[in-house]
């Protein structure tokens, strides 16, 4: 009776000593998770204005290709001196980034601000995972990461009709701006912690090959997302060189064995990639299709997003409520089943001109299903990660899930304007059946994210 009296009176994430770091980390990743969607939702209407229809997959690859180096410098940096200038650098690159968008007169431009954002969001994440295991005792980390994978999704509720409705009256450039007026705000709630955090005592050396390696695949993120501005043969080459350049270059910046889907970390650090590219893979493509195909508006267009959105945040409460109830492996496998099921929906939609109402609900149930799995990839890796590790490890997840994004959104960017680009349906289908075939693959990878002697727990 002692152990449960002390259980229950123990401060949770909102508690007086919390309440300011939990809130004030959350809504970080709530005006990321807003400006993505933004993006997706106003992105068609952008690349028209812009003249810049060919480059529409890359101006969402291009945050993601500088991401990486971004979290490599900060998984390095974290080690070294633990998590505070991360995170006050990369919020401050972050913002800057959301000026350049927001002010940009070209789609070179606009591109340049993305670029500059990758640097920012991707730092700030692992800075704030870092963070997680400083601040918080290890059993509030499960509602900590349940709390980002809510506040990542929980900006769909209003992000885009709110995105598509300012876009619409004022100007697509108006979103980005707001976006960085809800900055300052949520950085002032961290800091109180921030400034009361010790540096690190490991005092981890920098290890510039890491991130020379970085450098290195996000050149061949932005050159396989390129192809489709470059004549056929020379595309394929560039395609192969890429993806070559990609295995070797990412090799030392994950945990070993992870493109072989060793067990245990690995295959969870490769699985979140592959759970990722699958969501995001489609998730683009939404809104082009409903406004070229079905006549959608900028705000309408962004109803699949938002039930996706709604669907994501309740399996991450659900998840956060239920802990280990559920067997981990048991979770993952769900998790990534109902993925599969929306994205064949998603294909269905455009292959048989079905009504959009079909896709609407099968995002939704994809979004389900990445809501359900997302955060225990976090939650495992950190909890058998050595202290030593968990900066590289953090870096590493997020990495995993960068890149493996941006390699489909290039395959699906080369697809997309081979076979028509938004005139022709079926380049849709197409775009949609290549997510549908990497959750596919992370079903079968899933059973070696569990070791057999850690399926209890």
């Amino acid at each position: 009776m002692s152990t449960a009296a002390v259980d229950t009176s123990s401060p949770g994430v909102l508690s007086k000593k919390y309440i300011l770091a939990t809130l004030g980390m959350c809504a970080l990743i709530g005006i990321s998770a807003f400006e993505a969607l933004a993006v997706t939702t106003v992105m068609p209407t952008v690349s028209r204005e812009l003249d810049g229809e060919s480059l529409y997959a890359f101006a969402f690859a291009a945050p993601l290709a500088s991401g990486l180096v971004g979290m490599v410098v900060a998984g390095n940096w974290a080690d070294r001196r633990g998590p505070r200038p991360v995170v006050l650098a990369s919020t401050l690159l972050f913002a800057v980034g959301l000026l350049v968008v927001g002010l940009a007169p070209s789609m070179t431009v606009l591109l340049i601000g993305r670029l500059i954002q990758g640097l920012g969001s991707g730092a700030v994440i692992v800075g704030l995972y870092v963070m997680v295991s400083q601040v918080f005792p290890e059993r509030l980390h499960s509602a900590v990461f349940a709390g980002f994978a809510a506040a990542w999704v929980l900006p769909g509720l209003v992000g885009p009709v709110i995105a598509g409705t300012v876009t619409q009256t004022v100007g697509w450039h108006w979103v980005f701006i707001g976006a960085l007026g809800l900055c300052v705000p949520a950085f002032l709630m961290i800091l109180p912690t921030l400034r009361r955090l010790e540096p690190s005592d490991t005092r981890a050396p920098w290890r510039p090959a890491r991130i020379l390696w970085a450098l290195g695949a996000a050149a061949a993120i932005v050159a396989l997302n390129l192809i489709s501005e470059l004549p056929d043969l020379l595309g394929a080459l560039v395609v192969v060189a890429s993806v070559a350049a990609l295995a070797v270059t990412l090799r030392p910046l994950l945990p070993k064995k992870t493109l072989g889907a060793g067990t245990g970390i690995p295959a969870l650090v490769l699985l979140r990639g592959l759970v990722g590219a699958a969501f995001i893979g489609g998730d683009v493509y939404i809104p082009y299709l409903l406004s070229s195909h079905y006549g959608f508006s900028p705000a309408a267009s962004g109803v699949t997003l938002t039930s996706g959105a709604v669907s994501w945040a309740f399996a991450s409460w659900l998840v956060g409520r239920i802990g280990e109830r559920v067997p981990q492996l048991t979770g993952l496998r769900t998790g990534i089943a109902l993925m599969i099921v929306g994205g064949l929906s998603a294909v269905a939609t455009p292959l048989w001109h079905l009504h959009p109402v079909v896709i609407i609900i099968g995002w939704t149930i994809l979004g389900f299903g990445i809501g359900f799995v997302y955060s225990r990839f976090s939650v495992l890796t950190l909890r058998w990660s050595k202290d030593s590790e968990k900066g590289f490890n953090s870096s590493a997840l997020t990495i995993s899930d960068s890149a493996s994004a941006a390699v489909v959104l290039g395959v699906n960017g080369a697809l997309f304007g081979l076979i028509g680009g938004p005139g022709d349906i079926t380049a849709f289908v197409a775009c949609f059946a290549v997510a549908a075939l990497v959750a596919v693959v992370a079903l079968i990878v899933s059973g070696r994210g569990i070791p057999v002697g850690r399926r209890q727990g």
